[in-house]
């Protein structure tokens, strides 16, 4: 960011209009700015369109990601006052559920990578639950017979991300925040080290600051330099969605954890009857295409933790692309670029980190100042 002094009334334009773009424009529109938000496609449609919307920083935890851990727990902690204040502006609900996670081991060999998972949360002091295969059937009684242990995780809670998508677009709307869509940036203009606008359809759009939050496209738009070209990459999600009745009506989110299996799956209950599978992980650059065994594979996952999913109706099967940086986590925060900073590669927690990387990244632009939160997120890292 410059050294001269920000002021609320800036001219910010945010290169994209998935879930984190969505979320630190209303924050700044609220704030006073002037915003923009360009978007190559439809708001939303990408991978915000595609997620689960688990809000599950302890489910997933590597001890090696300490700062990325307490990233995801301040964010969740934010979440309950960040979803009153979102459908407050938008007059919408976006489907937030706290009835907690199960994690659970099919066979003797998936309970030893429970109990691995299990340590890491007790060395952390995350609250969670050691549980036989007996005592989870007792919590959510349509888990197969053939589960041996899990962990209840009460914290991990979800959101309806498609709802969030549609409140976030109106509640930045109503906040004066204007919206381009199918309006994908050609170029970020930038003249000794200072980025000065974008390149739309031929036009040069001016502002204070650029957000770069273009996902797994950030790193597509020309005029970047090497050293403000963020190292991302997509990561191919498949997912797909039953739809549940009565008797077979999951109240928690599922996550099962196989340690012979290509892929984990979660089952996550949506408050209008589906229920979200999901999901491969596959390094096929911008390939969206479905698989029959990206979908035979979710579906056993499902039917192994699950056995009633056999007679459920598939409703829809879809594909997303993760934005994941070269090591998993999101780069936040200013560049070496003057004016341009950067709200991208969230990878696998686009809707958990949306509360805080909104906050933060508004801040950055309102103030100038990067918090103590994101510095260990800069694009800087990769420097070396």
């Amino acid at each position: 960011m410059g050294s001269h002094n920000p002021h609320p009334n800036r001219r910010v334009i945010v290169i994209g209009g998935g879930v984190i773009g969505l979320s630190i424009g209303w924050r700044l529109a609220k704030a006073g700015c002037a915003v923009s938000i360009y978007e190559r496609d439809c708001a939303g449609r990408s991978a915000s369109w595609a997620a689960a919307g688990m809000l599950a920083p302890l489910a997933e935890v590597h001890l090696e990601e300490k700062a990325l851990l307490r990233l995801g727990s301040l964010s969740l902690e934010m979440y309950p006052e960040w979803t009153a204040a979102l459908e407050a502006d938008s007059g919408m609900s976006i489907g937030y559920r706290t009835e907690g996670t199960l994690i659970v081991g099919v066979d003797p060999d998936d309970a030893r990578e429970l109990e691995h998972l299990y340590e890491s949360q007790q060395f952390l002091n995350l609250p969670c639950d050691w549980l036989t295969g007996a005592e989870a059937r007792e919590i959510e009684p349509l888990l197969s017979p053939k589960i041996t242990a899990a962990i209840s995780s009460p914290n991990d809670h979800q959101v309806d991300n498609r709802l969030m998508v549609h409140a976030l677009i109106a509640a930045y709307r109503n906040a004066g925040g204007d919206l381009h869509e199918i309006a994908p940036v050609e170029k970020i203009e930038i003249r000794g080290e200072k980025a000065y606008g974008v390149w739309v359809d031929g036009v040069l759009e001016d502002c204070d600051v650029i957000v770069l939050a273009a996902g797994c496209w950030s790193s597509e738009i020309e005029g970047l330099p090497r050293n403000a070209k963020p190292p991302l990459r997509p990561v191919k999600g498949q997912i797909l969605s039953l739809q549940m009745k009565s008797g077979l009506n999951l109240q928690k989110v599922l996550r099962t954890t196989r340690a012979t299996h290509p892929a984990d799956v979660y089952l996550v209950p949506k408050h209008d009857g589906r229920l979200v599978v999901g999901a491969t992980s596959e390094e096929m650059g911008f390939d969206t295409r479905l698989t029959a065994g990206g979908i035979f594979e979710l579906l056993r996952g499902a039917w192994e933790a699950v056995p009633g999913v056999y007679d459920l109706p598939i409703v829809e099967t879809w594909t997303g692309l993760r934005p994941g940086s070269r090591d998993n986590a999101p780069i936040l925060g200013a560049t070496a670029i003057e004016n341009l900073v950067m709200a991208t590669g969230h990878y696998r927690h686009g809707i958990l980190l949306a509360p805080v990387t909104a906050r933060e990244i508004a801040s950055l632009v309102l103030t100038g100042k990067t918090s103590e939160i994101i510095s260990p997120f800069q694009l800087s890292r990769f420097a070396h």
